[in-house]
């Protein structure tokens, strides 16, 4: 199994790995001591407020959670909110120790099962992604994540989300702070305190999971955030206890240090931009899904109407192409969960994934509709209605949207002559990428009654 401590020999072998001297490391736990042993942090709450609400209003009461998910009661879930205080060490983006015992506040938002019986005893702990300048959940997918049974925990690591939830609403977070009071501005204390939540969740301080006991502990974090664990898992954990039993990294770079907790790497076909990559070993795997962007449409329509309400109006853009790519990615994320915890709880190593295919000129290579070859290709790029890739451009943020561009009836009409063909293609499709590891079940089925229902081929 992998779940184990880091013992000396490989703090050593890290050590050399980032050219530091084992006399700069603190003393290493012993073999077998539980993991999130260090010391920890105070938890409060749930604080109080709830749906509907006023964020501006004095009482915390009155107040509810930045982003709050709306529609968890049907689905026999739980959203809590929890301020989480301590002590944290700060840390360089080179690994280096630049202070101990720094204090701090910032807030968790749990949603879970709110039976036991409900409960897969998994706790997906996403480190909030802060590049629009607010906390995102970018990797809650609710449809995906009730019908496992998983708890997802969202921790405010860094400090443009905090000041920003300090502004939104000072009576609900105007406590809160992860700079040392100013002290340290750029996130070195970020690492330390993601950390210290996941030991929180593992000890079950201040029933922060309710009723529920966490089995496996998953860190997750995707593009910007990606990168922070990216940091945390190659230089700043050899020096400290590991509190996670694994870790997806999603959108975004991962790890190149081989450590005793296994990676799993999705990315987008937005994401790959080089053929050079790291292989798959017994602690690493990298999928890259055709047709799919760093942020499409599935992730754009869950969260406008939440940012409507939150921010008074959702951020629009003006793209060069038509975006948002229709590419399930978040399908293919809930398979790797599956795996990544099958691989932590039970050894099974996951399967591979063929890569993203290049062509000679160092660009990605293409069919004659203009979809990527190569990569796990689900039906929506086997039996393809609209032209869906991971390029574009633009203001701001639309290079990781992607394009969709739909296929004109008459292509439809030469592609799928009657409708019969197009669900048989879809079905082959998805139940080629459940076979492969790739989709699960459920998915697939999502995907075919999408197929039936849908007018392709109908004439």
């Amino acid at each position: 199994m992998w779940r184990r401590t880091l013992g000396p020999a490989v703090v050593l072998a890290a050590t050399a790995l980032l050219g530091t001297t084992a006399t700069a490391l603190p003393a290493q736990p012993q073999d077998g001591a539980p993991r999130g042993a260090a010391p920890g942090a105070a938890v409060s709450g749930p604080v109080a407020g709830s749906l509907p609400g006023d964020p501006k209003a004095p009482d915390p009461a009155d107040t509810y959670p930045w982003l709050s998910a709306p529609g968890l009661a049907k689905a026999g879930y739980v959203e809590e909110e929890f301020q989480l205080s301590g002590r944290a060490d700060a840390y360089s983006a080179t690994g280096e120790r630049l202070a101990q015992d720094v204090p701090y506040t910032t807030r968790v938002v749990v949603r879970r099962p709110s039976s036991p019986a409900r409960f897969n005893g998994t706790v997906l702990t996403e480190w909030q992604n802060v590049s629009a300048g607010y906390d995102l959940d970018a990797l809650w997918a609710p449809d995906q994540m009730t019908r496992a049974g998983y708890a997802w925990v969202g921790v405010s690591a860094q400090r443009v989300g905090v000041d920003q939830l300090r502004e939104w609403s000072p009576a609900r977070y105007g406590t809160l702070d992860v700079t040392g009071q100013g002290r340290f501005t750029a996130d070195e204390m970020s690492y330390d305190i993601y950390a210290q939540a996941a030991a929180a969740l593992r000890a079950g301080t201040g029933k922060v999971l309710g009723p529920l006991r966490a089995r496996t502990l998953l860190g997750i974090g995707a593009s910007q955030s990606a990168g922070r664990m990216t940091v945390y898992y190659d230089r700043v954990l050899p020096q400290t206890e590991p509190v996670f039993d694994g870790y997806g990294f999603v959108v975004g770079s991962a790890p190149t240090r081989q450590g005793d907790e296994p990676v799993f790497h999705v990315l987008s076909e937005t994401d790959v931009r080089t053929p050079v990559r790291r292989a798959d070993d017994d602690g690493y795997r990298r999928w890259e899904v055709a047709g799919s962007a760093h942020s499409g449409r599935y992730g754009q329509a869950y969260r406008e109407p939440l940012l409507a309400r939150d921010l008074g109006e959702a951020p629009t853009f003006s793209c060069t192409r038509p975006p948002y790519s229709e590419v399930p990615l978040h399908h293919v994320i809930a398979a790797a969960y599956a795996h990544l915890e099958r691989w932590v709880e039970r050894g099974v190593l996951p399967p591979s994934a063929q890569p993203l295919e290049f062509a000679p000129d160092g660009t990605k290579a293409r069919d004659t509709h203009g979809l990527a070859r190569g990569g796990v290709r689900l039906s929506q790029v086997e039996v393809p209605t609209a032209l869906d890739t991971g390029d574009n451009g633009g203001e701001t943020f639309c290079v990781l949207f992607g394009t969709h561009v739909p296929f004109t009836a008459e292509e439809l009409g030469r592609l799928y002559p009657t409708h019969t063909r197009y669900v048989a293609g879809v079905t082959a499709a998805d139940t080629r990428a459940v076979h492969a590891g790739h989709l699960l079940p459920a998915d697939a089925a999502a995907n075919l009654r999408d197929a039936v229902s849908s007018d392709v081929g109908r004439g």
